[in-house]
């Protein structure tokens, strides 16, 4: 198979956002046009370095993020789950908790905090990487989705909208942003820097 990078790049569309991608080929787009049965093409980002910057409100020069929604990691807290799952309990659609950590589709969950104590933080290192925590993650509507039964709900948008409204709208989680390259590993300790 030839190499990807020969082929050039192509316009992509990421959350409203261009992107510049290296397309897999013919035979990869084949092949993921009759699974998905509608037609696919395959990329991916060969350098996120230089491809795509992170929201500029919220970035220093350099931050790239690659195929990620806006920013390079999602942290969430069980905590702040466990809050969350409280508050719907207590709310008028109940029957649609307790919500799974899984909803929220985060890179990082940590354990042994106070609820919503993520909210204060400005940096943080989980194991060997700091991160810069950039903004709260504002919740979309693909959250209120029972990935197990493909139903939509009303939850936890309902409950966030009474609860976890800010400026950037109903919010769970907080964006991260990596200061250095290094690994993470489960079970990392996490360290709150600011």
């Amino acid at each position: 198979m030839p190499d990807p990078a020969e082929r050039g790049t192509v316009r992509v569309t990421l959350f409203r956002d261009g992107a510049e991608a290296v397309p897999a080929g013919p035979d990869a787009d084949a092949w993921l046009t009759d699974y998905l049965g509608t037609p696919a093409r395959l990329v991916h980002m060969d350098d996120p370095a230089v491809r795509r910057p992170v929201d500029p409100h919220y970035a220093r020069p350099g931050d790239r993020v690659s195929f990620a929604d806006g920013f390079p990691l999602l942290l969430t807290a069980r905590s702040s789950l466990d809050a969350l799952n409280s508050l719907v309990a207590e709310g008028d659609h109940a029957r649609e908790g307790p919500l799974p950590m899984n909803r929220f589709r985060p890179n990082a969950v940590v354990a042994g905090t106070a609820p919503w104590a993520e909210d204060g933080w400005r940096r943080v290192r989980l194991g060997e990487v700091a991160f810069r925590v950039a903004k709260p993650c504002g919740r979309c509507v693909v959250t209120t989705t029972d990935q197990r039964a493909g139903v939509r709900g009303r939850e936890p948008l309902h409950t966030l909208g009474r609860h976890r409204r800010r400026d950037v709208g109903v919010v769970f989680g907080q964006n991260l942003v990596p200061e250095h390259t290094g690994v993470l590993r489960i079970g990392d300790p996490v360290e709150v820097l600011e």
